[in-house]
């Protein structure tokens, strides 16, 4: 009798570890077949470029005790606030108040201007700038040991080591990794210390006498930053400090290098440099901006403000997941134009054009036309319209 209870168990275990196994094969089947979407929208704006008289106002507003830019982008943080990625150009060192601040042709800035474009929400920030070694090795460490401590940014284009340049920074954020690499053109001319290219990353786009080599001197440089990151990303951004100050049509050398980029699988190419507005176009899958122009700066004001005008454009990255199937869809790009207002190099305040009028700005319904035709230069349906 015992014998046969024991022969019964054995056979409903037996039973019971089959339907196990197939339960088991049923639920990977339908993971297999289940799709799951992720998101994130992103935002991006250009040029932080802190002249004299920007840093002198926030010392004013700190009560000359420090520095306190964020009143000059409150309108601006009310439209970041909303996007999950947030990037900007940090185009003057971040070399702090220690060494002395300075302004054109070798800039230094408070390392406040960082915090007050952090506490608006931005999270991504290009380093590499033809400005980056104005103020010598000691502004770059500097600059670094600001940047290490925020451990929720990703920074790209100066390092302290040559470690710190080929580590692959990557970053999540609703199960989408992502990371950025950035170049600039140049540096003004001013060398950089022998053996220490970790300092800044360059990328001539032409024959650059600092350097005496050019565009396709490096181009296997940024083929192998880009092949060393790429299948470890969902996104991949690449920042390019490049292109003519103050014109507003892309050059042959930004052209060859967004289509290099695109060949090689970047998703996103973000330009700055320029000072003014350029156009905004897909390459296959890849989405170029060439130029965001300034975010703020105290750049002298012309007729046509192009260099008071800059870009604020955001998309959606989604993600979508089914068994071993990745896709990542880029879309629903807008720009807005955005102002830089001053009045006597004091009172300076970054508007979109959502909140624009003819207060700050007499022009701007003819100021809008101008410049929504160049963003759409190459693409008449690339949209210019009021981001929430």
């Amino acid at each position: 009798m015992a014998i046969a209870i024991i022969g019964i168990y054995f056979l409903v275990s037996s039973l019971t570890n089959k339907n196990d196994d197939n339960n088991d094969v049923i639920a990977s089947n339908k993971n297999e077949n289940k799709e799951e979407t992720y998101k994130v929208s992103m935002v991006m704006v250009g040029d932080n470029l802190i002249h004299s008289s920007i840093y002198n106002e926030a010392n004013r507003n700190a009560n000359y005790d420090g520095y306190d830019f964020k009143p000059m982008i409150t309108m601006i943080k009310d439209k970041v606030k909303g996007y999950d990625l947030a990037y900007y150009n940090q185009e003057t060192i971040l070399g702090g108040s220690e060494i002395g601040l300075s302004d054109y042709p070798t800039f230094n800035s408070p390392y406040e201007a960082g915090d007050a474009m952090l506490d608006a929400g931005f999270n991504i920030v290009s380093l590499a700038t033809n400005h980056t070694i104005d103020r010598g090795e000691k502004a770059v460490l500097n600059s670094c040991e600001y940047w290490e401590t925020k451990s929720d940014v990703l920074t790209a284009g100066s390092y302290c080591s040559e470690e710190d340049r080929n580590e692959v920074k990557v970053m999540e954020k609703n199960n989408i990794t992502y990371t950025m690499l950035n170049y600039t053109y140049g540096t003004n001319g001013i060398a950089i210390p022998n053996g220490k290219d970790y300092l800044v990353n360059v990328w001539p786009m032409d024959y650059n006498a600092d350097y005496g080599v050019g565009y396709e001197a490096f181009k296997e440089t940024v083929r192998e930053d880009i092949e060393r990151v790429r299948d470890k990303v969902d996104v991949l951004i690449v920042a390019m400090h490049w292109g003519v100050e103050y014109t507003h049509t892309p050059t042959k050398y930004q052209k060859d290098a967004a289509e290099f980029l695109a060949s090689l699988g970047v998703d996103i190419v973000i330009g700055t440099h320029p000072h003014v507005v350029q156009p905004v176009e897909w390459i296959d899958d890849t989405i170029v901006f060439y130029s965001l122009g300034n975010f703020i700066s105290a750049q002298e004001q012309s007729d046509n403000y192009n260099k008071m005008v800059g870009l604020m454009s955001s998309l959606d990255i989604t993600k979508t997941v089914k068994g071993d199937d990745v896709d990542i869809k880029i879309d629903n790009i807008n720009n807005e134009l955005i102002f830089t207002y001053y009045q006597g190099y004091r009172n300076f305040k970054v508007i979109p054009f959502s909140e624009i009028n003819s207060t700050y700005l007499p022009t701007y319904e003819s100021v809008y036309d101008k410049y929504s035709e160049v963003v759409k230069m190459y693409d008449e349906t690339m949209p210019v319209v009021v981001l929430s």
